[in-house]
């Protein structure tokens, strides 16, 4: 049996689709952004000498890397609320389980980053009177942002895959508005691909952008 292709009802609500685009890109946005802050300040647990700041930053990083993605956006939205005692919206749900997902992952990026730098550079930031922060923010991060950034651009392209697993909350992304339109339209070959291609619009300017800039410093080195 022959199919025939009929793009009128994506054309028709396009619109619907756009407002799932914005979302898409805001939970994107939020989640990556946070993730790396608190994916940083994780990493220096797991670099800290004291063990009661270690051992928990080591357990945290597991925790996230070793579960499933829809677990934990489950989890945060129906389980979380028993000991919050307040029920999360599915966009705090989402936004709260992608971050906490996403900065585990960047705490191991920094981590690595960080202990690639020779213990030599810390030593002499140290001689000339620079405390541990400044250390850090003025000799050590600038130095590893090269060598991170692969490893950054992977973990942001994915969070920006992964973030289609929030419409299982009903967070109305670009993917819950396909299936919407196709459960209504019947008509999943056509939305779905129009998804698919629109997720491929958004994800590879980025992933170009970044091997272009990766080629560039090595150039400059």
């Amino acid at each position: 049996m022959e199919y025939t292709w009929d793009f009128k009802v994506v054309t028709d609500n396009f619109h619907i689709l756009l407002r799932g685009v914005g979302l898409t890109i805001e939970l994107w946005a939020i989640a990556f952004a946070l993730g790396l802050v608190l994916g940083l300040a994780i990493s220096l647990g797991l670099l800290s000498g004291r063990r009661w700041l270690r051992w928990p930053a080591i357990g945290y990083v597991e925790v996230f890397r070793n579960t499933p993605v829809l677990i934990q956006l489950i989890w945060f939205y129906y389980a979380f609320p028993i000991v919050l005692g307040h029920q999360l919206t599915p966009v705090t749900a989402a936004i709260l389980a992608l971050t906490l997902n996403t900065s585990a992952y960047c705490a191991e990026i920094f981590r690595a980053g960080i202990e690639s730098i020779a213990r030599g550079q810390w030593e002499a930031a140290k001689a000339l009177g620079m405390t541990w922060r400044t250390s850090l923010l003025r000799i050590i991060l600038p130095q590893v942002g090269k060598r991170m950034l692969p490893a950054f651009t992977n973990r942001a392209i994915e969070l920006a895959k992964v973030t289609s697993l929030a419409s299982v909350l009903a967070v109305h992304e670009i993917m819950y508005q396909g299936r919407l339109l196709s459960s209504t339209y019947y008509r999943p070959l056509e939305i779905l691909t129009v998804v698919a291609l629109v997720y491929f619009v958004l994800i590879y300017p980025g992933s170009w952008l970044s091997s272009r800039l990766e080629r560039r410093l090595a150039a400059r080195d």
